[in-house]
């Protein structure tokens, strides 16, 4: 075992499956010499050479059209996106042909694809280098769309994804590539896409999250009264959703709290609410109660953790949750 940042853990899920595979290739912007923007492929192109990480364009829908292009010839390329708001050049590449391809060619093409994103805010980058889109992605019929919270998770939803033969978008929450430290194994293992964790299991109420805010929902429930019992549970996976470990924990608890960074119209909080209502309804003790982001751009440096749950905030909603 080692003990692992979440930028560590994922360099190792790297070069173990690139060892393993030689389909395996990566390539972005800085993703070779520099080793990406925040050093998550730093030493690859050293060890494997230019051919299999390669340093391309400032050209996002380039990117991803030659990643396409890649996986449709049998190869298992991984294309880095700097920042999660530099997906928009390549929107029409993800959601118009890599997530049709299967249905276009009635499954005789597939994509086996992995579209490393960093992800969230925390970190005072500039506009276009803090948001949080997975609704927009797991709302495109055909993609996978995973979220990590910890080194362990991380490594294991990787290997998966890049071993998936359909396409996936991994994005990495960039407030905790280096925020702790985790005990991973080193030989390779696998983490199922779609299937959630509960991190810790109680009986009053359900919180749901997944990313970032799993770090947050834990440190609020370290401030919670010692006599609420929360099940906190991380989905990894934003789609497909794990709806089965929550209904079952939403009707053994009988309330929910949501918690997502991203703004909160529209986000993934209201679909796992509606889910929640349609099964579990007869077992709800209270309204599900979301904490998310503000419907508002990520604001500047001074005011981005007022905009992104803090303990506080979380707390707050499970408490008027438990009151009810």
């Amino acid at each position: 075992m080692a003990n692992l940042t979440l930028v560590q853990a994922i360099n190792l899920a790297l070069t173990q499956e690139m060892e393993a595979d030689d389909r395996v290739l990566i390539l972005g912007e800085d993703v070779g010499k520099n080793g990406g923007v925040f050093r998550v492929t730093e030493g690859l192109q050293q060890r494997f050479g230019e051919r299999r990480v390669v340093d391309t364009p400032l050209a996002e829908s380039g990117i991803l059209g030659t990643a396409i292009g890649l996986a449709m010839a049998g190869l298992r390329p991984i294309p880095e996106i700097q920042f999660e708001g530099f997906l928009g050049p390549a929107y029409d590449q993800i959601t118009n042909h890599a997530a049709r391809y299967r249905t276009r060619s009635r499954g005789s093409v597939t994509i086996p694809l992995t579209i490393r994103v960093p992800v969230g805010g925390g970190i005072h980058a500039p506009e276009l280098h803090s948001d949080s889109p997975e609704a927009i992605y797991a709302h495109t019929p055909g993609l996978k769309v995973v979220m990590p919270s910890s080194p362990y998770d991380a490594k294991g939803l990787l290997i998966s994804a890049i071993r998936d033969p359909d396409p996936v978008i991994f994005f990495e929450p960039k407030r905790i590539y280096r925020s702790f430290r985790e005990e991973v194994p080193e030989d390779e293992y696998t983490i199922p896409i779609g299937k959630a964790k509960i991190v810790e299991e109680g009986t009053d109420l359900t919180v749901v999250t997944w990313g970032a805010t799993t770090i947050q929902c834990i440190e609020a429930m370290d401030e919670l009264p010692e006599d609420l019992s929360v099940e906190l549970i991380d989905l990894r996976t934003i789609y497909p959703l794990d709806m089965e470990t929550v209904i079952e924990s939403v009707q053994k608890t009988g309330r929910c709290v949501v918690v997502h960074e991203a703004p909160k119209t529209c986000g993934l909080g209201a679909e796992i609410a509606t889910i929640v209502q349609e099964h579990c309804f007869l077992h709800l003790r209270a309204p599900v109660q979301r904490v998310a982001g503000f419907d508002t751009v990520m604001p500047y440096y001074k005011l981005e953790l007022e905009y992104l749950p803090d303990a506080k905030r979380i707390t707050d909603g499970i408490m008027a949750c438990a009151a009810y």
